[in-house]
């Protein structure tokens, strides 16, 4: 029996397939990832690279065809519907980048962050603890009162966030939650999510398409056409320079070996080298030389699925007065405003 422990996020050779009318979409092919628990990471790629499929699938919104995914030990493939919704409730959490998928505009930022724990069945008083520590933690509990429309893009991203935490995940799934904010802003998003992860020991694992986020992340795994790429690491060394000690932060970029083998190699590699399909090997007392074939151009092509994050529909009104009741203890009236 094997005493290395499983990683708290494990996908093997993860294949996911949509297809519409008779054509058939591979979003992801064969994907390997390894996340382990407490880390704060994130996974980059271009639209249509996979990267949302695969945040999908973790956060339980969506099922791969094929291979294996299990979150905290749990095998996501074999999980039932209804356990599947258990597990999207309450061990993972989301952070959207468009507001109207994070937050309710008609209820202020505590009601937000209650609604979650409301539908849980969280007692009254539990719920309103909870949610002034965690608009505490995220540095916004002076604006627990405020609607949305009160709120900066900063502070609805800081609210949204706390509501991600309501049910206490173990598991935050954070989409682009900088794309609309500032640099100074997302810096303090950034310092938030590294806050949280010490604080209550969650995984925080950040999808983006800027490949800049290495500098705040410890590792970023980037994924290309349904498959991890490359995985770029940071490290930090101490420098001593006039007589005081600085840390200085290095990125490193490896590129991935899958289970079997395969790699995939930089876009700019192959256009340089005009490495077409087909490439010959050679093994050297220092490792493995890649050479291209004399004649052959690339003729490489790969169908990759651009995903649609279009965000839900709005709340309908008649549901207004019930949440707002149920979250104040008053009872509304069908359409209240």
């Amino acid at each position: 029996m094997s005493n290395v422990a499983e990683p708290h996020i494990l996908c093997e050779n993860l294949v996911k397939i949509y297809k519409t009318a008779d054509v058939e979409l591979l979003a992801l092919q064969g994907l390997d990832l390894n996340v382990e628990r407490g880390e704060v990471m994130a996974i980059v790629g271009q639209s249509g690279s996979g990267k949302s499929t695969l945040m999908n699938i973790l956060g339980g919104l969506d099922r791969p065809t094929a291979g294996k995914v299990s979150v905290g030990g749990r095998e996501l493939l074999k999980l039932s519907q209804q356990r599947l919704n258990t597990y999207r409730r309450h061990n993972v959490g989301f952070v959207w980048q468009q507001t109207a998928r994070n937050l309710i505009p008609f209820l202020n930022a505590r009601e937000n962050v209650e609604l979650p724990m409301l539908m849980a069945g969280t007692p009254a008083r539990a719920r309103r603890e909870w949610a002034a520590e965690l608009l505490d933690s995220v540095g916004v509990a002076h604006r627990a009162g405020h609607r949305l429309d009160q709120l900066s893009g900063g502070e609805q991203q800081r609210v949204a966030i706390a509501v991600s935490l309501a049910n206490k995940p173990e598991l935050l799934l954070a989409d682009e939650p900088t794309g609309e904010l500032d640099s100074r802003t997302a810096q303090a998003i950034f310092d938030i999510f590294h806050d949280l992860n010490e604080r209550y020991d969650i995984t925080v694992m950040i999808v983006s398409h800027d490949a800049q986020i290495a500098q705040h992340v410890a590792r970023v795994v980037a994924i290309r056409d349904g498959k991890t790429s490359t995985e770029t690491l940071r490290h930090t060394v101490e420098a001593a320079e006039d007589g005081s000690t600085d840390e200085q932060h290095h990125l490193i970029e490896y590129t991935v070996l899958d289970a079997v083998g395969r790699l995939q190699l930089p876009e700019e590699y192959r256009e340089r080298h005009r490495m077409g399909r087909r490439v010959t090997l050679e093994s050297t007392s220092e490792g493995v030389i890649i050479r291209p074939i004399e004649g052959e151009s690339d003729e490489a092509t790969v169908k990759s699925l651009v995903e649609n994050d279009d965000p839900p529909p709005p709340v309908r009104s008649r549901w207004r007065g019930r949440v707002l009741g149920a979250l104040t203890g008053r009872r509304g009236r069908r359409g209240q405003s």
